[in-house]
């Protein structure tokens, strides 16, 4: 008897596993509830660390190569102060006036991993979920450094600190949808698992996780000291570039970082782990999706798209590239279009002309159109059952063995994140009516953004709790209030805010609690932390831009600043040019009947429509396990940190990625499980630590080095255009100085009826720049106007002609005889030489 009921218990503990073997091979199934939470230490270590990182990261935002730095820094560094803290703070207990007879003490027992665990949320919230800083200081710094207007400090802190919680609310109502569910397991808090676990757990194998750990760190933190100072041309290895130093095609394929990044290499952790964060934590199919999306847009599409078809003009404008240009591939003048009311200057607008953009950032923000529709439909086939069921049955689903161990502790009563969403709505609110002077955004936008960031909370969520991709919605809400509110730049971006980043601030919420409910964190203690936190954090960020705006001399403008001053904001650059394309010019002028790429709304319907289509083919052959694997929303987003993300970054990204989570989890598993995600973190806190101290001892008192290996991967030509006739300083450009007629080509004297001569054929010396090659297919038209009662006629020479050079000349013979079509009053000669017309009358 009593082996059957052995049996059955192995049994029930097989079916309490978690579905996930990452999550299986990760995370512990025990917990000892009896660890203390809420001590003196954890606040200390928490609070300091997110004040500290709170300002410091506001501080780098600014500067012309930003520094981020994130929990995971602070996630090493408290762990031996922890230790310190335990070892020297007195045991002592005494009493708190108000607490009863309950006795508290300074020093509880040993620094335990669920204080750690708190101390990283803090800290955590201190960079913004890795932000850096509040998404949206970046108003504050676009009013007062580039548009040059005011707006309060009050007004200033109220939408800084609305923005980052306003998302918390309705986060915390869908908290049993995707935190609570063994099957949507957050891939991205794996890696703090493993490495809490590697920091407390007694390990006796005999190479244990926390020497793995050490070893990595300090290989990292040395290594990165080389393309971090001594040696930054290992950061993108672009040798296409340096063997065809000349050539432009082939610098626009070989650059890591302004090109396609064909064979561009990096030994460089940071460009592996920008943009995309860490690969090693990233699921391989995730990884597989991305890479084809990535592959069949950058290797596929944009080569056809700029080389075949020159869509858009393409060869006027650089092949990758964010910035605003005219039709002549010269740099938009934004500030130019912007009159003293924040409102587009109609006449100057079209003194320049419409806005132009590269082929790439066109075709991103297509694919950008698609991701968004793709993203409802994917959720809504391939989990819109699961969805349902889960709310039908929140109380009495299967549960793992993680929810059942978090049952111990008492939940968040829902009436909290209520009041915090209704308390939050009414700051915001005031700010839209009472401050509107300054903000521009209408009360009845602010309930549109908040509407909208609820409904894409969901589905979001899912995608990255299942993929650890996160699709945004900066591209949709810049859109649509654009058309139905244009002409107010701040207000757009205020939308956008409200918009994008509180539905960013509820899924970094949503994700922070798996981390807990991996961890075995009371419930309580995660949310108080987290808005805790986050209004401290946001306090700091909006004190510390309010300091250098108000005390630096021109800060943000390149133009006005000293030689090499690094205060030159590039992140609000950019965040500068997207209030003026969507909200001042207005997306009428660039996707609509007003602008140039009226055609990428054709996107939207293909997103939408593409996920349906893999539902259908999973339908119709359920035994392919890989259909339900292909992730449109993944897949078409692919390319979405593209600008500023680069080729290099997806490729070492997808390199390592496919090393680790396909090579080494098949056929080295117990490796993998022991220190993949430890690597992880090793990796990125040695670089996080060397990073600082290169610019507290070097970048801080102006020391460099100027040499070969530091003047970047030497690809100057992949930024240029190639349509002839361009001129772009530091290009090479075709420059024509001379057409005439030869004298030595024949000539007939007969002349028509009315005086006009008829060619036999004429000789052309046309003299140019040879920096280029001076071989090229010239096409000629024979244009005749007033012929046959005044009607046009175009007449294609299309037989071959000859060239030769002569003294840097080029010689184009025109074959003998031409044609001639008697009766024209006039004609001429119309030669399209390397694509710059010539016209010899």
């Amino acid at each position: 008897m009593g082996e059957v009921k052995s049996e059955e218990a192995e049994k029930r503990d097989v079916e309490e596993e978690s579905p996930i073997e990452e999550v299986r091979l990760t995370v512990s199934n025990s917990d000892d509830p009896t660890q203390p939470v809420w001590t003196f230490r954890m606040w200390f270590l928490g609070l300091l660390s997110c004040s500290l990182l709170s300002f410091l990261n506001q501080f780098f935002g600014y500067r012309t190569e930003p520094l981020v730095i994130t929990q995971i820094t602070v996630q090493v560094a408290t762990l031996p102060l922890g230790h310190f803290m335990a070892a020297v703070l007195p045991t002592a207990t005494f009493r708190v006036p108000g607490f009863g007879s309950k006795r508290f003490s300074l020093n509880p027992g040993p620094f335990n991993r669920k204080e750690h665990v708190l101390i990283t949320i803090f800290a955590n919230a201190g960079s913004a979920f890795g932000s850096g800083s509040s998404y949206a200081v970046g108003i504050v710094n676009i009013v007062k450094a580039f548009y040059g207007r005011r707006i309060s400090f009050t007004a200033s802190l109220l939408l800084v600190i609305s923005t980052q919680v306003l998302g918390y609310g309705w986060a915390g109502l869908l908290k049993k949808y995707v935190v609570e569910p063994a099957h949507m397991w957050w891939p991205g808090t794996l890696v703090q698992v493993s490495l809490f676990r590697a920091l407390h757990e007694k390990d006796d194998h005999r190479f244990s996780r926390a020497k793995f750990f050490f070893i990595a760190l300090v290989c990292s933190f040395s290594w990165y000291v080389i393309p971090g100072f001594f040696f930054s041309t290992l950061t993108s290895i672009s040798w296409v570039c340096w063997i065809f130093s000349k050539s432009v095609t082939a610098q626009q394929l070989g650059s890591g970082m302004n090109g396609l990044g064909l064979g561009a290499l990096t030994l460089d952790w940071s460009a592996v782990a920008s943009f995309l964060f860490s690969p090693l934590i990233s699921p391989f199919f995730a990884i597989v999706n991305v890479s084809v999306g990535y592959a069949v847009i950058v290797y596929v599409v944009i080569p056809i798209a700029y080389w075949g078809l020159n869509v858009y003009s393409a060869h006027s404008f650089p092949i990758f590239s964010s910035d605003l240009f005219t039709s002549q591939g010269q740099e938009y003048n934004i500030s130019a279009i912007v009159n003293e009311r924040f409102e587009l200057d109609i006449a100057k607008y079209h003194q320049q002309g419409r806005i132009h953009l590269s082929v790439f950032f066109s075709l991103t923000y297509g694919f950008g159109f698609a991701t968004i529709a793709s993203t409802l439909t994917h959720v809504a086939f391939f989990y819109g059952g699961e969805i349902v069921e889960r709310y039908r049955a929140s109380t009495k689903g299967k549960e793992d063995i993680h929810t059942k161990l978090m049952k111990k502790y008492k939940d968040i009563p829902s009436w909290w994140f209520c009041v915090m969403l209704g308390v939050t709505l009414v700051v915001s609110f005031v700010l839209c009516i009472f401050l509107n002077d300054q903000v521009q955004m209408p009360w009845w936008g602010l309930v549109f953004a908040s509407a909208l960031a609820f409904i894409f909370t969901l589905p979001i969520s899912i995608i990255t709790a299942t993929t650890n991709q996160t699709p945004g919605l900066n591209i949709i809400t810049e859109y649509i209030f654009g058309i139905i509110y244009p002409g107010r730049p701040i207000a757009n971006v205020c939308f956008k805010t409200y918009g994008y980043i509180s539905m960013t601030q509820a899924v970094s919420f949503l994700s922070d609690f798996k981390l807990g409910h991996y961890m075995k964190i009371p419930p309580r203690s995660m949310f108080l932390v987290q808005f805790i936190g986050t209004m401290l954090a946001g306090t700091i960020n909006i004190s510390v831009a309010w300091w250098l705006l108000n005390s630096i001399n021109n800060i943000c403008h390149r133009d006005l600043l000293p030689e090499g001053s690094p205060w030159t904001c590039p992140g609000d650059r950019v965040f500068f040019d997207a209030s003026v394309i969507w909200g001042l010019v207005g997306p009428r002028r660039i996707f609509g009947t007003h602008g140039n790429y009226q055609a990428m709304n054709w996107f939207f319907l293909g997103g939408a429509i593409g996920p349906i289509l893999v539902w259908l083919l999973h339908k119709a052959f359920p035994k392919l396990s890989w259909i339900p694997l292909i992730n449109l929303p993944v897949l078409l987003g692919a390319t979405g940190m593209m600008p500023p993300a680069t080729a290099l970054n997806y490729n070492a990204w997808i390199i390592v990625g496919t090393i680790f989570n396909f090579f080494i989890f098949r056929y080295r598993k117990k490796w993998w499980q022991r220190y993949n995600y430890i690597l992880s973190a090793a990796l990125d806190a040695g670089v996080a630590f060397m990073a600082v101290l290169l610019y507290f001892t070097l970048g801080l008192e102006n020391i460099s080095l100027t040499w070969w290996g530091t003047n970047g991967e030497h690809c100057p030509l992949a930024t240029c255009p190639t349509a002839k006739g361009i001129a772009v300083d530091g290009c090479p450009k075709l420059q024509l100085n001379a057409v005439k007629l030869a004298t030595g080509g024949r000539r007939n004297s007969a002349s028509s009826s009315n005086g006009v001569s008829k060619i036999n054929w004429l000789s052309l010396n046309i003299i140019y720049n040879l920096s280029l090659k001076s071989s090229r297919t010239v096409y000629c038209l024979l244009v005749y106007s007033q012929c046959f009662q005044a009607l046009p006629f175009v007449c294609l020479i299309t037989c071959s002609i000859k060239t030769r050079t002569v003294n840097g000349s080029v010689l184009i013979t025109l074959p003998s005889p031409w044609v001639s079509f008697g009766e024209c009053k006039s004609h001429h000669l119309v030669c399209l030489f390397q694509n710059t017309s010539l016209l010899i009358k």
